[in-house]
């Protein structure tokens, strides 16, 4: 990107804005959008705006990878004037255009940058009156959590959370049979989140949420949607009890093959073909073959090839041994649930599945249950004493269409000002995050923690720490 000087920058975005920024709840304007982060998800979330240009628009974008910088950019042709390597240039850009204009870049910023990022970016954009939609977690420790939703609360704009499990046509249906009651009171849910053996070894092993330190636990990087939909389903009772078991069980140096002697990267590995986690399977394999789609483009900045992932499984990584990893994270965990009903819920989150994210449910009612898998669902209805398969359509898209049933319901929110379009508000995403903190304070102290009495200490510590 070429440099300008401060009153060119300026002159340039201010007739940027006046091109493409329109007045905010106005449904028959394009909403427009700030993206922070043009990364897996940056892109799942904008592909709506290359669909439907009427509905929203990308007008501004911040990301530090050049060619990932650059792609985004043309893709969505975005003025270069509102082109940033950094969310604080973005965010000092809107403070120059506030103060001159009154005019924020755009109506509305989705962040989707690291989890541990996003408070300080949710607090920034909140302050100067964007409507934020945060990809999931809110944040990685539950201080922040609170942080975050005190900053929208006060801010009083639109909020929404990558909680895409709710939003996929597959869940809205099921959705509706429970709160429509036909199948009488629901009683009981099981689920299980079958990560992917290798999904695993990519993004919790090798990859960006290996580490507690530098990330999260990952209950709550991979499945705080798991159980926020949980406490959606049950709504209106809230969750009582929680207990949870879990740890690291095989990622470890301790589970390593003998055979791999001393090697600590797959490609100098003399086993490398025999194990399951071999990143040149994973990678190098995929993209020989044409697909430089997840999880190989996660790795370089433009688009992978052959010379530029063997690279990087050289020198970063994905090309270490999952056994020689600096991994610290659950590879099992389960989460039993017990609401102010009486109602319970399992969850299980395991990585040692060939099915990746597709989850398998169990729903039992008073008068019937729902079998499904992300697809397709059964209801058996015990009084009818009939059964019917159901086959949501499928709009594409990641998580069975979530990913674009929640850009669509946030775009509209946005654009009528109604918080309720998207189906929650930050409180009630707050309060499925304290679960799932309550979770793994029950798995790490061995005691089934009390929601309740969780919530009002957390508040209240968070509170005196802000005195």
């Amino acid at each position: 990107m070429v440099e300008k000087t401060a009153p060119d920058l300026m002159s340039s975005i201010l007739a940027n804005l006046h091109s493409s920024n329109k007045d905010a709840f106005v449904p028959s304007q394009p909403v427009t959008l700030a993206i922070v982060g043009c990364g897996q998800r940056g892109k799942s979330y904008t592909k709506y705006a290359l669909q439907s240009p009427d509905c929203c628009k990308v007008v501004a974008i911040a990301e530090p990878r050049l060619k990932t910088q650059d792609h985004f950019a043309k893709l969505h042709k975005v003025d270069q004037t509102l082109v940033f390597a950094t969310w604080q240039d973005l965010h000092a850009a809107s403070t120059e255009t506030i103060s001159t204009i009154g005019k924020r870049l755009a109506d509305a910023v989705i962040i989707a940058v690291q989890d541990n990022m996003h408070l300080e970016v949710a607090l920034a954009f909140a302050e100067q009156g964007y409507h934020i939609l945060c990809e999931k977690p809110m944040a990685t420790s539950l201080e922040d959590c609170v942080k975050m939703e005190a900053a929208i609360k006060k801010a009083g704009t639109i909020f929404g959370m990558g909680h895409v499990m709710r939003y996929s046509p597959y869940s809205r249906e099921i959705t509706n049979i429970i709160r429509s009651r036909s199948l009488g009171d629901l009683v009981n849910i099981v689920q299980v989140e079958p990560v992917g053996y290798y999904h695993f070894a990519h993004s919790y092993v090798r990859g960006n949420w290996a580490s507690e330190a530098t990330s999260s636990f990952s209950l709550m990087t991979k499945c705080c949607h798991d159980i926020d939909i949980l406490c959606n389903w049950f709504s209106p009772s809230t969750p009582a009890r929680v207990s949870s078991f879990g740890s690291l069980q095989h990622f470890r140096k301790s589970a390593k093959p003998k055979a791999a002697g001393s090697a600590t990267k797959c490609l100098e590995c003399p086993i490398e073909k025999e194990c399951p986690y071999s990143a040149k399977k994973i990678y190098l394999e995929p993209v020989s073959h044409g697909n430089t789609g997840w999880p190989a483009e996660t790795l370089v900045d433009g688009v992978p090839d052959i010379e530029n992932i063997t690279n990087a499984l050289k020198t970063g990584p994905y090309g270490k041994c999952v056994y020689e990893s600096l991994n610290d994270v659950c590879d099992h965990q389960v989460v039993n649930l017990e609401f102010a009903n009486g109602s319970t819920a399992s969850f299980t989150m395991v990585a040692y599945t060939s099915l990746i994210c597709d989850r398998q449910t169990r729903l039992h009612f008073t008068h019937g249950e729902i079998v499904g898998d992300m697809s397709m669902f059964t209801v058996t209805d015990f009084r009818k004493r009939t059964s019917k398969v159901h086959h949501p359509r499928s709009e594409g898209g990641g998580h069975g269409g979530g990913d674009l049933g929640l850009i669509r319901a946030f775009v509209e929110a946005v654009a009528t000002g109604r918080q309720e379009v998207l189906g929650t508000d930050v409180g009630e995403v707050l309060k499925s995050h304290l679960t799932v903190f309550a979770a793994e304070t029950s798995r790490r102290e061995g005691r089934v923690v009390d929601c309740v009495e969780f919530e009002r200490e957390a508040r209240e510590k968070v509170a005196t720490k802000m005195i």
